[in-house]
């Protein structure tokens, strides 16, 4: 039987998601994008979605991974099929959080759908598993090195979903790389204002290195494999990432020049640029996080090839990706001092950063 035949054929087996941290950045997309295709869609996270969200049709429940009696009342309520896990916590987050959102929090969504029957929960991972490698691109198998306590707490909570794969449960791992697209704020956020205002923008080193992004529509679309295809095809790990991308000094030129400032990007000795920041880092004066900062000088791509055996093809490249996401901003974004904070859909607080861009603005 072709992919295509299977898909049709599964196409409707499961009607109802819980989508855990379903109103962050991933997760609204998610219930969003299931909620057109017309499954029960509910949203289980620790805050609503913003007024301006349209979540008509999508259910919110508060309630924190951690805690596995709230999980199993929101699979209860919603009479959930399956599961899609996007919760997590973000590197910039105290280690102990991360640990514990990451790793305790999954372990709790595995614990309350095995209880509950789920047929399929889909664990979103991350790239970050892999840290840096000598040797491109990165394929599944590759040997997994997390980059500080979230690569750590990554890895950990995929060993928690093997343990119940090895209990009879099927848990799709997806590993996307840095996935960008509407209502993406964050550390984008900082790269928009600085192209907005003006600025030439600097990359940790000289910027001939290859980094593959991800729109999040894409990435939407491979969850959504996991729960058409045959538990026999999908029970696995897969990375998900952009297919055309080039150097980053071309890719991130792209929005300058939708921009039109005529500025450019500007490459910087890496050694140097990253001592800088850690400094600032150790000072609480920038929002940029080792993750950020120590792999953006480094090739980062990683092969698709396994999901894309499966039938799945991405619509976006890295520069459509990033233009997309800055047009999206640019149309919608308000600043406000009282929404800076932590996540990936609100502005994050530039610090000393501001007075580099002033810098950078001047030639």
């Amino acid at each position: 039987m072709s992919t295509t035949e299977q898909m049709d054929s599964t196409d409707s087996q499961y009607d109802s998601v819980v989508v855990t941290g379903g109103t962050g950045f991933l997760g609204l997309h998610t219930c969003q994008y299931f909620a057109e295709q017309g499954w029960d869609v509910t949203a289980l996270d620790l805050k609503p979605f913003n007024e301006e969200d349209d979540t008509e049709d999508i259910d919110y429940i508060e309630g924190d991974v951690r805690d596995e009696e709230k999980v199993s009342e929101a699979i209860e309520e919603a009479d959930a099929d399956v599961i899609v896990h996007s919760a997590a916590a973000l590197p910039l987050w105290d280690d102990d959080e991360i640990w514990e959102v990451t790793v305790e929090g999954t372990r709790s969504v595995l614990w309350a759908a095995k209880e509950h029957d789920v047929e399929r929960v889909v664990y979103i991972s991350s790239t970050a598993v892999y840290g840096t490698h000598d040797t491109h691109p990165i394929t599944e198998e590759s040997p997994l090195d997390g980059v500080g306590p979230y690569g750590d707490a990554k890895i950990e909570a995929e060993n928690v979903c093997r343990d119940f794969r090895r209990m009879g449960m099927c848990v799709p791992i997806i590993r996307p790389k840095t996935f960008i697209g509407p209502q993406r704020l964050g550390v984008f956020q900082v790269l928009f204002d600085w192209i907005e205002d003006g600025a030439n923008i600097p990359m940790v080193g000289w910027g001939n290195n290859k980094y593959q992004l991800l729109h999040v529509h894409d990435l939407v679309r491979a969850i959504e494999m996991m729960f058409t295809l045959d538990e026999s095809e999908v029970n696995d790990e897969f990375n998900v990432g952009a297919t055309e991308y080039g150097a980053m000094k071309e890719d991130f030129q792209a929005p300058i020049d939708e921009a039109g400032t005529r500025k450019r990007v500007v490459g910087t000795p890496a050694t140097l640029t990253r001592f800088a920041l850690r400094v600032l880092n150790k000072l609480n004066l920038s929002p940029l996080y080792p993750w950020v900062y120590e792999t953006a000088h480094e090739d980062s791509y990683v092969s698709v090839e396994k999901l894309c055996n499966l039938g799945w093809e991405p619509e976006y490249s890295n520069q459509e990706a990033l233009v997309d996401t800055y047009q999206w901003y640019l149309e919608n974004y308000e600043e406000s001092e009282d929404e800076t904070g932590k996540d990936h859909r609100v502005a994050w607080d530039q610090g000393a950063l501001e007075i580099v861009k002033k810098v950078f603005k001047q030639f």
